[in-house]
């Protein structure tokens, strides 16, 4: 047998902000851990729980997406190993395997002076990713949405006039995806690549708070596409501790009066969050967390403050002030301090596993048994950590079974 027969099947990744520090993260290591250069810690989904999942291998995963920046990712990494996220030397250690999926990354938009609309951005998008499947012959792939997040779009109905419920065999109409647009009302750029990925006929993960198939036009066409798709927000800190420490208090029957938290952060993440809607649109699956675990919203905020020179560095304070037995008042405080990329990008990979065999097996829809990883997951799941684990070892399981 020849080794291109034997070598088990490709699945390609499509990061989209494929040149950010996450993204980057991602490419680095798991060539890294491939190599085993690195131990694969963070990676859930290399637990001996999940050994018998089916899920594809970190060596059969290739790299590609968009992105409007156009600093090369060996360069990204060599910027991100001295600012201490990457370990030195391991750029030049993975070097081939990061200009391996920097040339497979392509333009994003839209960019200022582009003159394309929506639909033609939609397709455009859409070709990228199918020409990636297409040439290197990959067995399938999943879009990943690790971009800067947007600003939240305003709340309430999009009226208008419908524009076409679906294209052929289902997928978002060459004329949009959108099946009630107001007139001069563009989808954000997440949903561009949302659509984009159910029309590929690719499953699709929204690692960011951003729209992405949150959008109410795209609801019917993530529906009839029969695609599995897994979001929002990836769960790697301040919010991590609060989906454990929320239910402690609950079980507890302690009387959470106030929860307030700060977050001090810079790099793109958070040049993007000094936009007080992006911020807003961060801050609601925190405080969503709360509400879930304790039954009720205590008083306090988040507040998110951009500091340029922490870089991909985040601290994140938390005071809850409780009350115990007899109405005695107390505190918790924490500190988190990490580094975002680190903790975001073995999620990414797990994600792209977990949904990349979903689609193998042939589950569609809302991934709700993926709520571990997520701020505000799709589907109907518990908001405890504990509990979303359970959930999320039995799927791995059903996938398993799933032969």
């Amino acid at each position: 047998m020849s080794a291109s027969l034997s070598r088990p099947p490709r699945v390609g990744v499509w990061l989209v902000g494929a040149r950010g520090s996450v993204a980057t993260t991602v490419v680095a290591g798991c060539a890294a851990v491939t190599a085993g250069l690195r131990p694969p810690t963070g990676l859930v989904t290399e637990a001996p729980a999940f050994a018998g999942s089916g899920l594809p291998a970190l060596s059969s995963l290739v790299f590609g997406g968009h992105d409007t920046a156009d600093c090369p990712l060996p360069k990204r990494a060599e910027q991100l190993a001295e600012d201490g996220v990457l370990p030195p030397g391991l750029p030049a250690a993975v070097a081939a395997e990061l200009a391996a999926a920097d040339a497979e990354i392509m333009p994003g938009g839209p960019l200022p002076g582009d003159t394309r609309d929506e639909d033609a951005l939609i397709a455009a998008f859409t070709a990228d990713i199918q020409d990636f499947v297409t040439r290197l012959g990959l067995e399938r792939a999943v879009v990943v949405n690790v971009a800067s997040t947007e600003p939240a779009p305003p709340p309430g109905p999009r009226p208008g006039s419908p524009r076409g419920a679906t294209g052929s065999e289902g997928t978002p109409p060459s004329g949009g995806p959108g099946s009630a647009e107001p007139a001069g009302e563009s989808l954000p750029p997440s949903s561009l690549y949302a659509a984009a990925a159910l029309r590929a006929g690719c499953p699709y993960v929204n690692f960011t708070p951003s729209t992405g198939l949150h959008h109410p036009a795209l609801a019917p066409h993530a529906a009839s596409s029969g695609l599995p798709y897994a979001g929002r927000d990836g769960k790697t800190g301040q919010t991590l501790l609060r989906s454990v420490l929320g239910p402690m208090f609950a079980q507890r029957a302690l009387d959470v009066r106030a929860w307030s938290g700060t977050n001090l952060l810079g790099g793109g993440d958070g040049a993007s969050l000094a936009d007080p809607a992006a911020a807003a649109a961060k801050n609601a699956g925190k405080e969503r967390v709360l509400a879930d675990t304790l039954g009720t919203t205590p008083e306090g905020e988040v507040h998110i403050d951009d500091v340029p020179a922490l870089g991909d560095w985040k601290t994140a304070w938390d005071h809850v002030a409780f009350d115990g037995f007899l109405g005695t008042r107390m505190v918790l405080q924490t500190i988190w301090q990490g580094c975002d990329s680190a903790l975001a990008a073995p999620l990414v990979l797990d994600l792209a596993r977990l949904v990349a065999r979903a689609h193998r097996t042939g589950l569609r829809g809302p991934l709700a048994e993926l709520a571990f990883f997520f701020k505000d997951p799709v589907g109907q799941a518990p908001s405890a950590l504990g509990e979303q684990y359970a959930e999320l070892v039995r799927f791995a399981r059903r996938l398993g079974e799933a032969g």
